[in-house]
């Protein structure tokens, strides 16, 4: 009798103790489950390079695209020796050049990398623009935008949601890398990976793998007295940390500068910070900036502008499945609505990011022989 007390005593006190262990297995199971559902919402390459279109398509229309094929083709010839020893070669590779002042660079999935022309400017030879693209085709080899968007989507809508509805899941994943794109927001472990891949991508090309350094030590002291939000690498860790770990990266390996070659193909020149022209809040042309640069430069398309943005007070009706027309307006391009253009300084925008655009938003077709891009590769001396 007292063993039965014994053993009727010991269920009592260990009981909690196993239901509570019960439990825990039971969340725990329910996490691994939840991880394997968001775990098959990979996003596919061919739905990657729809986000990344539709991403490019507003990025074009805030900026507009320089209508230069020989820029253009210049610019793909460094890219696409860059994209080639990337873990993803085979994808589609873009390269376009954004008709703006502002000094920014960005990379849409799915192999879509674009760089202003103000940029351009800033460099000062092949070599610097081989890191500033190596940093952008890094992020789109390792798919920073794309998986730091999907898992965060699918646990806001719900995995079990996010599968059966995949077109308004896409949708989001679309309408959050713009915004995510547009205001350099990776995070610093993703960015840091771009450094690193820069300098991998550059030294097995041919180039100098710390001219991206110099590039940015160039940006550090213009943007010294700029907002935190301002364009190209704005968000990135500390400027001067970054610079330290790329050269520590690079070491003592030599690599060609091609400074006489970019000369002879790009011919712009970098803009004072001062005198960027911008457009209020970087989204809408409602209030330009007082620059005369500005109005010079923009009087001629103040009536047309003013048309859209009359047009552009009422949203628009949300469309089915995915494209260009479910991006939200809260991300809109240089035209958007009223409601989005309050100030540049009180958001906390620089130049870069606030920077006005051109007008004329069509890709610039080019087309890299693999003869051309022999013969290139050869200048890298």
């Amino acid at each position: 009798m007292k063993r039965v007390l014994l053993a009727l005593s010991c269920l009592s006190v260990f009981a909690p103790a196993y239901a509570q262990l019960g439990s825990i297995l039971d969340k725990a199971k329910k996490i691994q489950d939840e991880k394997a559902k968001v775990d098959q919402l990979n996003v596919s390459e061919a739905e990657e390079r729809r986000i990344g279109d539709d991403v490019s398509a507003k990025i074009r229309e805030r900026f507009g695209v320089v209508q230069d094929v020989a820029v253009h083709k210049y610019v793909a010839k460094v890219g696409t020796l860059l994209a080639q020893q990337s873990e993803r070669p085979a994808l589609d590779w873009t390269f376009i050049v954004l008709d703006t002042d502002g000094v920014n660079a960005f990379a849409s999935p799915g192999g879509v990398v674009h760089i202003t022309r103000g940029a351009l400017g800033l460099i000062k030879n092949e070599a610097e623009l081989a890191g500033v693209l190596g940093h952008e085709i890094g992020h789109v080899a390792h798919k920073h935008a794309v998986n730091a968007i999907r898992k965060g989507k699918a646990v806001q809508m719900g995995a079990d949601a996010a599968l059966k509805n995949r077109g308004p899941y896409l949708d989001e994943i679309a309408n959050q890398a713009y915004k995510m794109i547009l205001e350099n927001a990776f995070d610093r472990g993703d960015e840091l990976d771009a450094d690193s891949e820069s300098t991998r991508l550059t030294q097995n090309v041919g180039y100098a793998s710390s001219a991206l350094a110099d590039f940015l030590s160039r940006l550090d002291e213009r943007n010294k007295d700029q907002p935190a939000r301002n364009g190209l690498f704005a968000s990135h860790p500390e400027t001067k940390e970054r610079i330290e770990k790329i050269r520590q990266s690079a070491g003592s390996k030599g690599g060609a500068i091609v400074e006489a070659r970019y000369r002879q193909n790009i011919k712009y020149e970098s803009t004072p910070i001062t005198a960027i022209a911008t457009v209020e809040g970087g989204s809408s042309g409602l209030m330009a900036s007082s620059s005369s640069k500005a109005s010079d430069k923009n009087a001629d398309t103040d009536k047309a502008r003013k048309d859209e943005d009359k047009k552009d007070e009422s949203p628009p009706p949300k469309k089915k499945g995915f494209g260009i027309g479910n991006l939200t307006q809260t991300v809109a391009p240089e035209r958007g609505s009223a409601q989005v253009s309050a100030s540049g300084g009180a958001r906390g925008l620089g130049p870069d990011r606030a920077a006005k655009g051109g007008g004329n938003p069509s890709v610039v077709k080019v087309t890299v022989t693999a003869t051309e891009l022999a013969d290139f590769k050869k200048g890298i001396t």
